[in-house]
């Protein structure tokens, strides 16, 4: 929408821009050399990703956000005559990769407490599946599944490829990068548009065994990734104080909006993202959509059954966060 003084909370961008340091990378690079392609192995951004993680460049793969290496997979490891697994409340793209690549796919309801339900996925009559995905912290509950049952996920498919999506990892306590490491089924999805202030450049990686990454080598363009995205991402890299205070403002301002919006009556799910699952008082989720947005602030709301009394609200600033406490307070009365 193109309104002035919007207050933009419903697709999870970070509200603090990249570092300087990024900024001159950018502009730098941008001034010579865009008549040339870039590095089609993205190596000097593996190398970078791979000491950050305490790791090999070639447990690394690359691609054009963390949407497409997640297409890469469904399309190298999926396509079975059994189905996927995945949240029956997740990321709405793994339902379109599916669909795009013909893959049978099995929903898996959530816990009351909307947590993954890790015992829902073992398959004791011996049902073939063609894998796993989940994102934790899941999206759009904001909910993380302890490492401890991240891994007794892992365990029960060891003969086929399971996809745990990180894309808001740097929000939470703890992460499955080491599982990714641990076992040669497992490939782990990190994002630079999320934490690390790049939606614009799209970037995004897996971890995992070599013999994955080679595999899905064999499915992508040559020049997935653009070059000014492999510089921004490898100088984000080089300035990780800057963005670790960042994450800390956000959890920050996380933690006083549950609180606030707890105090109006909303019911706030434990967070361990840049937004929040809320359902609000008074009024239906889909009319309270609307009655913010005639405030000029902006949320998300799907119409999932299972979600449809929640919103979606990211977290911005604090003056956003307050500006939405204050719109709240007046449409409540």
């Amino acid at each position: 929408p193109k309104l002035a003084r919007l207050v933009k909370l419903n697709t999870n961008e970070n509200p603090y821009p990249p570092s300087p340091r990024d900024i001159a990378a950018i502009q730098a690079a941008a001034q010579q050399g865009l008549q040339l392609y870039p590095d089609p192995d993205s190596m000097a951004l593996r190398q970078a990703i791979a000491a950050h993680h305490g790791l090999s460049p070639q447990h690394v793969f690359m691609g054009n956000g963390s949407d497409e290496v997640l297409a890469h997979a469904f399309f190298a490891f999926f396509q079975h005559q059994c189905p996927l697994l995945m949240p029956d409340i997740s990321y709405s793209f793994y339902k379109v990769y599916g669909r795009l690549y013909d893959i049978a796919t099995e929903l898996v309801p959530l816990t009351q407490a909307m947590q993954v339900d890790v015992a829902a996925y073992a398959r004791a009559d011996g049902a073939a599946v063609a894998g796993v995905v989940i994102a934790n912290p899941n999206a759009p509950t904001g909910v993380g599944l302890p490492l401890q049952q991240v891994e007794q996920l892992l365990r029960l498919h060891p003969q086929r490829v399971v996809l745990v999506d990180e894309a808001y990892v740097d929000f939470a306590d703890e992460n499955a990068l080491k599982l990714a490491l641990k076992f040669p089924h497992v490939l782990v999805a990190r994002t630079f548009s999320k934490a690390y202030s790049l939606c614009f450049q799209r970037v995004g990686y897996f971890v995992g065994h070599p013999g994955l990454v080679t595999a899905l080598d064999k499915t992508r363009d040559s020049y997935n990734v653009n070059g000014l995205g492999q510089i921004a991402a490898e100088a984000t890299l080089g300035d990780l104080k800057f963005y670790r205070s960042n994450f800390k403002k956000i959890i920050t301002t996380r933690e006083w909006l549950a609180r606030e919006l707890t105090k109006l009556g909303f019911r706030v799910l434990p967070s361990r993202t840049n937004f929040i699952l809320a359902k609000p008082p008074l009024f239906p989720a889909q009319e309270w959509l609307q009655k913010l947005r005639d405030k000029k602030i902006l949320v998300r709301w799907f119409s999932a059954p299972e979600v449809s009394d929640y919103l979606r609200i990211t977290i911005g600033t604090p003056a956003e966060a307050a500006a939405l406490v204050k719109a709240v307070r007046e449409i409540a009365g």
